[in-house]
């Protein structure tokens, strides 16, 4: 008994002997032509409504897309509406070209023509079905037959267009495509376009656009590259042609298609602004382009505020772009995992530092800000995010942790996350931290006899000549009771430890600080990183002032409240 796999015939490419395409880069943009408006249109569940395809037609035209395909004006009164509206406003800007689609069918060549008057610059786009299977089951000819139709349809086109271009002055361009290419004998593709071309008077003054569909992707990208560079070699006036490719995305390789298509000597690419069509969707435009974009070369499309893109794509079609949508999608720019964090951050650093010419950060292909994306979500914070990912968010708010506290901090946002089941905003990272470390600076939430300082005053005294000594002398506020406590030495943190060591802190040991202005201008503050060590287990404490010294001393008062804390919390989790 068959197994179900084994009822699907294997694809069979073309034989291509010195291949030339695997060699080549991608070193210019080709001529893009936007297919959204109709197929991308006709894919809708819910198609656009005149006021609609406007918008998406001036959004077009921004991102700098030259020919525009904007209907089958022939199959309905929609299609031929926005035709009609586009040229009789003067809509079309001087520099787009719009193309019209039709069937190689005489009644449906006139309607078409009727569309188009007008029109300042137009490619009537016509073709006719050419795969092995359409024609043995749908339309039971042989390719003579097929290639009957297309030759009658090139030659009623010809003859309209020139009327009309003597009439009206009209630029008229063509296009012809043998629909289903990719499922058509190559040869037999070869064939037809040659005498679709025959038939159209093409020369090198007037190419003719050869459009080749990926109609349903039915093999890997690099067979359809085979396809288009052989289907090249053959092509008999090649010089009078412009070799265009339309891939759809039944295999999910379209991207990968159409950029080995375009190694294989495709001038043209159509496709849609983010993919939309039939079943599994077109060529996405913007993703062949940022492609080209991230390796240096200019795709000429500007893609530069692409969530404005995403908003009319979104609101005209009625579709929701995924969150990992290549560089559009909303989480596309953005790290949870710990180790992508940490990479990132320490990217950013080493760019400021260098202030290089080129783009060097992991796991970025692009800055953001090229297409308009920002900064502040490139690191999102979960279960899976890492000391690097919340020191990052916390950069972003103007606290610069020191290094050895990326850990300790890491860990109480990681149990923070763990807690409520989600993500945390960078609001409430900035929050973690200030209920955490500053509000036990001060002992303003609920620590059982804590540490505060009360009235003080520091004052320096030299002794030699150049030496100084720091002298402390204040109040502490220690198990509810006031304690006066004084010391000196070489500097406010000195001098203020050895006060506390006077009066039963002796177990804590200082280890280091780091200081920064968090706010420029008159309004400055200092924030200063303080690290004890209290039995043999370290501890950071944060303090902000007007005052540095006085910053370092609410850090440590800081850190002896997070210890017993830290006490309070181990015993409470031990009783429950």
């Amino acid at each position: 008994m068959k197994k179900s796999y084994q009822k699907y015939i294997p694809f069979e490419g073309v034989k291509l002997n010195n291949r030339t395409w695997p060699d080549k880069k991608i070193e210019r943009a080709p001529i893009w032509c936007s297919v959204d408006l109709r197929d991308g249109n006709q894919a809708l569940v819910n198609p656009m409504n005149l006021e609609q395809k406007l918008r998406f037609f001036k959004m077009i035209c921004d991102v700098g897309i030259k020919e525009i395909e904007v209907g089958f004006p022939s199959a309905s009164e929609t299609e031929y509406e926005i035709l009609r509206t586009l040229i009789d406003d003067n809509l079309i800007p001087d520099d787009v070209t719009i193309q019209v689609l039709v069937q190689a069918r005489e009644h449906l060549i006139r309607k078409t023509f009727d569309a188009i008057k007008g029109a300042k610059n137009v490619i009537v786009h016509f073709y006719n079905s050419t795969s092995t299977l359409q024609r043995k089951v749908v339309f039971e000819t042989d390719m003579l037959g097929v290639i009957g139709i297309a030759v009658d349809g090139a030659k009623l086109i010809k003859s309209l267009a020139d009327e009309m271009k003597r009439s009206t002055g009209m630029n008229i361009r063509y296009e012809y495509s043998p629909e289903s290419f990719s499922g058509t004998e190559t040869d037999n593709a070869v064939w037809i376009c040659n005498e679709v071309m025959k038939a159209l008077g093409a020369n090198e003054d007037e190419k003719v656009i050869i459009n080749l569909p990926n109609t349903v992707e039915m093999s890997t990208p690099n067979t359809y590259a085979d396809q288009i560079e052989y289907f090249c070699r053959r092509l008999e006036n090649k010089k009078a042609a412009i070799i265009s490719v339309h891939p759809h995305n039944d295999r999910g390789t379209a991207t990968a298609a159409t950029e080995l298509a375009i190694m294989a000597g495709a001038q043209r690419v159509e496709g849609t602004i983010f993919g939309n069509g039939e079943r599994t969707g077109n060529t996405d435009i913007m993703n062949v382009a940022m492609n080209m974009f991230s390796q240096g070369v200019d795709p000429l499309l500007d893609f530069s505020d692409i969530n404005a893109i995403r908003d009319v794509y979104e609101e005209c079609t009625n579709m929701r772009i995924h969150e990992r949508h290549p560089y559009v999608g909303e989480l596309v720019f953005t790290a949870f995992s710990g180790s992508h964090q940490d990479a990132i951050n320490k990217g950013t650093a080493f760019m400021q530092k260098t202030n290089g010419d080129f783009w060097e950060i992991p796991y970025l292909p692009i800055d953001p800000a090229d297409v308009g994306r920002e900064y502040e979500p490139i690191i999102r914070i979960n279960s899976q995010s890492g000391k690097g990912g919340a020191a990052y968010v916390m950069q972003q708010h103007g606290f610069s942790l020191p290094k050895q506290m990326h850990a300790e901090f890491g860990s109480l946002v990681k149990e923070a996350c763990d807690k409520l089941g989600r993500e945390i905003s960078p609001e409430e990272v900035l929050a973690l931290f200030k209920h955490e470390y500053i509000e036990l600076s001060e002992a303003t939430h609920e620590v059982p006899e804590p540490c505060k300082l009360g009235k003080y005053r520091m004052h320096e005294e030299r002794h030699n000549g150049d030496d100084v000594t720091v002298e402390f002398d204040g109040t502490l506020i220690y198990q509810g009771k006031a304690t006066e406590i004084s010391g000196s030495g070489n500097g406010p943190i000195d001098a203020f430890f050895n006060a506390l060591h006077k009066v039963g802190f002796e177990n804590y040991d200082f280890i280091s600080y780091s200081e920064h202005a968090i706010a420029a201008g008159s309004d400055s503050k200092a924030v200063s990183y303080i690290r004890l060590k209290h039995n043999d287990k370290e501890i950071f404490g944060v303090g902000i002032d007007n005052n540095i010294s006085v910053a370092s001393i609410k850090g440590i008062l800081s850190a002896i409240n997070r210890q017993k804390m830290k006490g309070i919390r181990k015993q409470n989790g031990a009783k429950s």
